[in-house]
């Protein structure tokens, strides 16, 4: 099977969602299988083999990789999601944002402590809602072996407010 030139479907929207914004759109690679199947391997493999317990999946496009990913390496799907949205007792992490803040949060029993879990996101940008993943699963005890993204925004440095390895497989 040939290798897909991913960053080749991710598709750039100018001005959106504001003047001044050009928006990477992944839509294009979930909708190719062989994209969408090139990705998660690529997401998963490192960890291929590293016992992990979790793989946490930030809301809402995060989860799409997260869910291949865990299955991929024979681990749990953890969903951490926006305020309101989990039907049991949850652990709440905010975070600032440009203006004001929000939150996050996962089931107050989804970890156990000492779970090995790996953090996923499509995209990684100002690392807000990352660090607040994290920190949601190691306030449960759990060990982030690492972070992993689809697509990073370098130049909103968002890795840097990350406390745990990380690997992103596009850059921009």
């Amino acid at each position: 099977m040939s290798q897909i030139d991913l960053r080749a479907c991710v598709r750039d929207v100018p001005d959106y969602p504001k003047p001044g914004i050009l928006f990477k759109d992944i839509t294009p690679v979930l909708a190719n299988p062989a994209a969408f199947a090139q990705a998660i391997e690529a997401l998963a493999l490192p960890f291929v083999g590293k016992h992990i317990d979790a793989v946490i999946g930030i809301e809402s496009r995060g989860f799409m990789f997260a869910a291949p990913i865990a299955l991929r390496l024979s681990a749990g799907f953890i969903p951490v999601r926006k305020p309101g949205k989990l039907p049991c007792a949850v652990d709440r992490q905010e975070y600032a944002l440009e203006y004001g803040a929000d939150a996050v949060e996962m089931h107050r029993d989804a970890l156990k402590p000492g779970a090995r879990v790996l953090v996923v996101d499509d995209v990684i940008a100002t690392g807000g809602t990352a660090a607040a993943a994290i920190a949601l699963a190691k306030g449960q005890g759990a060990e982030v072996v690492a972070a992993t993204f689809f697509l990073e925004l370098t130049f909103l440095g968002g890795i840097a407010k990350l406390d745990v390895p990380t690997i992103s497989l596009l850059k921009y």
